[in-house]
């Protein structure tokens, strides 16, 4: 059994006493105000943002997620993430975030106020939008501590642990009491920095997870170069036909049963579904999670434009780098790797930790530990903070004691944050495994938040009823419809969550008035959207002749359609180095080229324009 060195349990020791001075330092600015605890303040710049973002979106059960598909599907795997899906990141950057920034709230249930007002309506919304976000945000707690526990229990295996534990631990649950070991970690610094805490623990994390990605692309890279690569046809190509094709038999068997149960083998009804519901999603905005809450800690709305936009350019490259090269290790010496359970099958998403454990020397190994347990941690921490927000801000601030002094404030981040992590922890140990709850976030969640977030942008008639029935509608079906339907994949129940939310959301709005028209001006005068508003137009074009509506729908839609295509050749290009594939190496590096100058010219130099 090979075990830690002892140099690389001091590094990963190292990186938790770090983190817990950050949170010690940070403490004192944290408690100044609620501003302070939730949104940094609103003083962190842009560029710090969006590498915290880009760090807590290199979650470790993300990577070990990505590392298991590249493995089964080669780079057609660059399509798979359009599931969350990745591309959201783009609509944010050229217009969502924003439009959102431009709102001044704290939270996402708090900009309901400014869409809504403040009556009965707008009252139901918000508490059916901190619901789903409580519920989002839970789901990704879970999701990231069942990936935890799962990738450290390679390392420090229980039979060492076991004999310091006073009680038993049966062998299924040894995960989660190392999720819940790491989890105290992520809620101390989280807890006692705040927002700002959390965006400095990123960047130590962001640090050593590109050192660490350099070193496993490198040692990837030469490790295609010393042998023969053994992968089924088609597996180095993006393109797809009706069909994925692709066939392990001769190779490793077993890989045809993952495909057949992932249920991707008809692949253009797949990749047509996850575009469909992609683009639906990314309409919507984003979800009431960490991500929302970055964009309302940025100092305006273009910061808020580039914070987005500078996610991807940091993420993807090196991510991917990593991705790339523990796929090529595994599939260059897959022999040498232990997939097999307790139960005696195999399980692809330890080719991850496994090929840590195989192929990775000593000193880096306790720096790429420390980096993916913090990786862990960070997504972690920044769920949780916009889960306190919503607590704190939408609820105990709202309804219980809108006068509350600081140190209650403080108190109550505090109280809430333990009890969310408790709840995460429960809901932890019923988590199956990464895959499934992923699939569950992504597909079904989703699928109820998705119509009555459309409607919010782009329809003016569409009010704080309608918004509440539509979510309600959509969560209900979350809950009845993948129970009726087990054996249907989730992306594949997105239409009908889409259809029952609408219909909510629609019958919903018709069942009461319009929202204030004195709502309605505010909000289209500060937030400048697009769509269906001509009625609201109107009325303000009466008071100001010079006013103008945002006629950037085309332009929004062309950098749109460009970022994706530039984000795209961002995850390729990390994988055909790798892979050493020159020619599509090189394509995809002009059009990689072509795409930056466009977003130059249509995006970027049009960030501080503003309608008159």
């Amino acid at each position: 059994m090979k075990l830690l060195h002892t140099f690389d349990l001091l590094i990963i020791a190292a990186y938790l006493v770090t983190i817990i001075l950050i949170g010690l330092l940070l403490r004192k600015r944290a408690q100044l105000s609620k501003d302070d605890y939730l949104l940094g303040g609103k003083s962190i710049p842009w560029y710090m943002l969006g590498l915290s973002n880009a760090s807590g979106m290199f979650d470790i059960s993300g990577t070990i997620w990505l590392v298991t598909i590249m493995f089964v599907y080669g780079i057609k795997s660059a399509w798979i993430p359009w599931l969350w899906p990745v591309f959201n990141q783009i609509f944010l950057m050229v217009y969502l975030s924003k439009w959102l920034r431009r709102s001044n709230a704290t939270t996402g249930a708090e900009w309901i106020g400014t869409r809504f007002g403040f009556k009965k309506g707008a009252k139901l919304s918000h508490i059916i939008v901190v619901v789903f976000a409580l519920v989002m945000c839970l789901g990704y707690l879970a999701y990231g501590f069942i990936g935890l526990g799962k990738f450290i229990e390679i390392f420090i295996p229980w039979e060492i642990v076991g004999n310091y534990v006073p009680f038993a631990v049966s062998p299924e649950f040894v995960p989660h009491f190392y999720g819940i070991m790491f989890t105290l970690f992520a809620v101390f610094y989280s807890l006692l920095g705040g927002m700002s805490g959390i965006v400095w623990a990123d960047v130590v994390q962001f640090a050593i997870m590109t050192i660490a990605a350099f070193v496993i692309g490198y040692l990837g890279f030469v490790a295609i170069g010393e042998n023969t690569l053994n992968v089924p046809d088609g597996w180095l190509s993006p393109f797809f036909d009706w069909k994925l094709n692709m066939d392990w038999s001769s190779i490793i068997p077993e890989v045809n049963q993952k495909i057949k149960e992932d249920g991707f083998n008809l692949f253009t009804i797949f990749f047509m579904m996850m575009v469909f519901k992609g683009v639906l999603v990314s309409l919507a905005g984003p979800a009431p999670t960490y991500d929302m809450q970055k964009i309302l800690s940025t100092k305006s709305s273009s910061e808020a434009s580039k914070m987005s936009g500078f996610v991807s350019v940091i993420l993807m490259p090196i991510r991917y780098l990593m991705i790339a090269g523990f796929a090529a290790l595994a599939l260059v010496y897959y022999e040498k790797l232990n997939l097999l359970t307790v139960s005696g099958d195999i399980d692809f998403e330890l080719i991850l930790p496994t090929a840590i454990k195989e192929f990775v020397p000593v000193g880096l190994l306790g720096l790429l530990l420390a980096g993916l347990i913090s990786a862990f941690m960070s997504t972690f921490a920044g769920t949780l903070n916009a889960a306190q927000a919503y607590l704190v801000n939408d609820i105990y601030l709202k309804y219980k004691n809108p006068n509350a002094s600081a140190n209650q404030i403080k108190n109550m981040n505090y109280g809430t944050g333990i009890i969310v992590v408790f709840i995460s922890i429960i809901l932890g140990l019923f988590a199956k495994d990464v895959n499934s709850v992923l699939q569950w976030i992504v597909s079904v969640l989703y699928g109820s938040y998705v119509g009555a977030n459309i409607l919010k942008w782009h329809w003016w008639r569409f009010n704080g009823e309608g918004f509440f029935w539509g979510m309600a509608s959509g969560l209900l079906a979350a809950a009845i419809v993948p129970e009726l339907l087990p054996n249907v994949l989730g992306l594949y129940l997105f239409p009908i969550l889409l259809v029952v939310s609408l219909i909510g959301s629609i019958l919903g709005t018709y069942s009461a008035p319009p929202t204030e028209e004195g709502v309605l001006k505010n909000f289209y005068k500060n937030v400048r959207p697009w769509g269906f508003w001509k009625p609201i137009h109107e009325k303000l074009k009466l008071e100001d002749p010079n006013f103008k509506k945002n006629s950037d729908f085309g332009r929004d839609m062309f950098n749109v359609a460009i970022g994706i295509i530039a984000q795209t050749a961002l995850v390729i290009i990390p994988m055909y180095l790798i892979f050493r594939q020159s020619t599509p190496l090189y394509i995809s590096l002009a059009v990689l080229v072509v795409c930056l100058f466009l977003l130059k010219k249509y995006w970027w130099n049009t960030l501080e324009e503003e309608l008159d």
